[in-house]
């Protein structure tokens, strides 16, 4: 791997994620994004743990109280956006939900060129809601804009746990934790079919792509990347996002739509550039 240039790296995990929606997508007909959001988790919180192995007990109340909030925010997240993937195009869901990330980023950066990248988002939004008269669902977008609002507070939760935790423990033990309250919901919404094995393989493709592989191409990219170009490649993930939409479902957008998430792309890769906080995949 250190052979491969870092931003190879990260353009691959940003893929890689996409595409797991995308295949996350083509399962919903089965279990339902309920029933899918719990088997990508419940995979790769094992998969995490049997990774990092981490200490189960003898935390602080400081400790268990970054863990609880870490996996509310990967609950909350994962929950909504597959939600709102249930009801708007992949691509134009990531873009309403890279809100979040985009409004970290700008928080970390104290430029007045900064009041550009805020007119370019605010610009890409209003066009891909065609100022109202647009006929995507309303709930969708709203479900999207939660999962951002979750995104921004994952990225910032994600600097005190790798503060307090030795390398992915945190991670893996909110992962694990994060099942617990997708269970019941998960359980309800894919019955029986959740046992089916080819659903299962999706299931766990699923987790490997979201999760697994681009955390550590990721880990490996950002031994060798500044944080401001990571963010601003990271910035591609609503194009990538439409494009796996297009390959892998089917899902085409017009060109006010293409133009939209590539305002909201141009933003968060400015304002990434100069801020503290490079957006994060989750």
């Amino acid at each position: 791997m250190d052979r491969v240039p870092p931003p190879v790296l990260v353009v691959a995990a940003v893929s890689s994620v996409q595409f797991g929606a995308a295949f996350a997508k083509s399962i919903f007909d089965e279990i339902g994004p309920g029933g899918t959001v719990f088997l990508r988790m419940l995979f790769a919180a094992a998969v995490l743990m049997l990774i990092w192995r981490p200490r189960v007990t003898g935390h602080s109340r400081r400790e268990i109280g970054l863990i609880l909030l870490f996996a509310a925010s990967l609950a909350g997240m994962n929950a909504t956006f597959y939600a709102a993937l249930d009801r708007i195009p992949l691509g134009i869901a990531v873009t309403f939900e890279f809100v979040g990330p985009l409004g970290v980023a700008l928080f970390g950066s104290r430029r007045r060129l900064d009041l550009v990248w805020v007119a370019l988002a605010a610009a890409g939004i209003l066009l891909l809601s065609d100022f109202g008269g647009t006929d995507l669902d309303g709930l969708g977008v709203a479900l999207a804009l939660i999962a951002g609002a979750f995104w921004g507070a994952y990225i910032l939760l994600s600097a005190r746990v790798g503060q307090a935790f030795p390398g992915g423990g945190g991670l893996a033990l909110a992962m694990l934790v994060a099942v617990v309250p997708l269970a019941p919901f998960g359980i309800a919404d894919g019955g029986g079919d959740l046992l089916v094995v080819w659903v299962l393989a999706v299931g766990f493709a699923v987790a490997m792509l979201s999760s697994a592989i681009p955390y550590t191409l990721e880990l490996e990219a950002l031994r060798r990347l500044p944080a401001g170009v990571f963010g601003v490649l990271m910035s591609l993930e609503p194009a990538l996002a439409a494009t796996a939409g297009f390959i892998v479902l089917g899902e085409d957008l017009v060109a006010r739509e293409v133009v939209a998430i590539l305002l909201v792309v141009a933003a968060s890769a400015g304002a990434a550039r100069g801020a503290n906080f490079a957006p994060r995949d989750a």
